[in-house]
């Protein structure tokens, strides 16, 4: 999809802040607030925009133990990738899984409260998903940046 220099400013408006209204966006746009309505609708059905969510502060809720663990399937067949997938979109701790290339065949990114949290995932969860033949984990000291938005411009 094209976008011109509107679109690109509305997704960007967006993207820092859903919560703004019609309005609000018209009068950063000198747009009226049909032309913004219409506007958002039209990248809501082309698919550009695929929901809205509200961002918790990770330490408020209490989930600011952060890793990112590489996982080795014992094989690589059709049967074990599609079970493990599987498997671990039902854990809650896991925020993003990505099947990746080189040494290891998935990294996750989990988020719990603390290290005993992350021990009880591992045992208890984590690795009793079969077909992992070996798990390593890393964990994050502090976080550098962390974005949500991507850049369309």
């Amino acid at each position: 999809m094209l976008f011109d220099t509107i679109d690109l400013q509305l997704l960007s408006y967006l993207q820092a802040d859903s919560k703004q209204t019609n309005k609000e966006l018209s009068n950063k746009l000198n747009l009226s607030v049909t032309a913004v309505y219409e506007r958002i609708r039209k990248l809501e059905r082309e698919g550009v925009i695929d929901r809205y969510v509200a961002l918790l502060n990770k330490e408020k809720v209490d989930k600011n133990f952060v890793a990112f663990c590489h996982i080795k399937l014992v094989q690589h067949s059709q049967d074990y990738v599609v079970k493990f997938e599987r498997e671990v979109t039902n854990l809650d701790e896991v925020l993003e899984c990505y099947h990746v290339s080189g040494d290891y065949d998935y990294l996750l990114k989990v988020m719990v409260s603390d290290m005993e949290d992350f021990r009880e995932f591992m045992v208890n969860k984590l690795t009793s998903i079969s077909h992992i033949g070996s798990t390593h984990s890393m964990f994050v000291i502090n976080e550098v940046k962390h974005t949500t938005a991507i850049n369309v411009s």
